[in-house]
């Protein structure tokens, strides 16, 4: 399922079922389709053809923009934006593993070393609680 630092909504029902039936956890967007990667901007736009053009459109792309800010502020000087979303995701002990698109051989390193980095400290984790972001699905998020 979708789950990320934004999209924590698994918490409240998802995962304490998976818990109880002692099923695993599959994390997919993980970089919330590459706004947590920390690289958009308000000017950033996409070719026609990519998918990113119609959902990091005009609606979305400057509240996300905005939302990613004020996780920069909180980012620890010593962590990437995509090491504190994927190490936000495998502090859950519910989680089983991540998918996470790796386009480079550089990225498969890096995510490996994140994984091996463990758990979020818990006042980050604490810090990270108030970013969610409850989102209703609109026409650009198909």
């Amino acid at each position: 399922m979708i789950y990320n630092i934004f999209d924590q909504a698994p918490e409240d029902n998802l995962f304490p079922v998976c818990r109880a039936l002692n099923v695993g956890v599959i994390a997919r967007v993980p970089l919330d389709e590459g706004s947590l990667g920390g690289k958009l901007t308000a000017t950033t736009t996409f070719p026609v053809n990519d998918w990113r053009s119609g959902y990091f459109g005009p609606e979305n792309l400057s509240r996300t923009v905005g939302r990613v800010e004020i996780l920069k502020r909180i980012l620890p000087a010593s962590m990437t934006m995509p090491e504190l979303a994927l190490r936000f995701i495998l502090s859950n002990p519910d989680v089983s593993t991540t998918i996470v698109g790796m386009r480079r051989p550089q990225h498969v390193r890096v995510n490996l070393a994140t994984s091996d980095a463990g758990p979020l400290d818990a006042s980050l984790l604490e810090a990270l609680k108030p970013q969610r972001w409850d989102r209703t699905p609109q026409r650009w998020s198909d």
